[in-house]
């Protein structure tokens, strides 16, 4: 499966939209509290950049991907509205991102 997610760029899309998802909910319900609740920083030292840099990349690969494939402005934004909501990626590869094709260039 995750061969065939890798062969195309909404796999690759869809998978950063995961990693990017997970990231977001790990910062927000474990890192935070830890460093809030409990003076533990640490949690939010490493996983905060990783975040970040996951983030970026979604936003950027979303954008590039809608442009190539000339997305409806309302389906790129759905999807870059998702990335900032906890479970939002999660959400938008069930219901945008799958549903999605594109032109594949190699």
């Amino acid at each position: 499966m995750l061969t065939k997610l890798l062969s195309s760029s909404i796999g690759r899309l869809r998978i950063l939209g995961f990693m990017e998802g997970t990231s977001l909910l790990i910062l927000l319900f474990i890192a935070v509290p830890l460093k809030y609740g409990f003076g533990i920083p640490q949690g939010s030292l490493i996983v905060g950049p990783i975040h970040g840099i996951l983030f970026l990349l979604f936003v950027a690969y979303t954008i590039y991907l809608a442009a190539l494939n000339g997305w409806k402005i309302g389906t790129t934004l759905m999807l870059l509205i998702a990335c900032i909501l906890p479970f939002g990626t999660f959400y938008a590869d069930k219901k945008i991102l799958g549903k999605l094709t594109v032109h594949e260039t190699k």
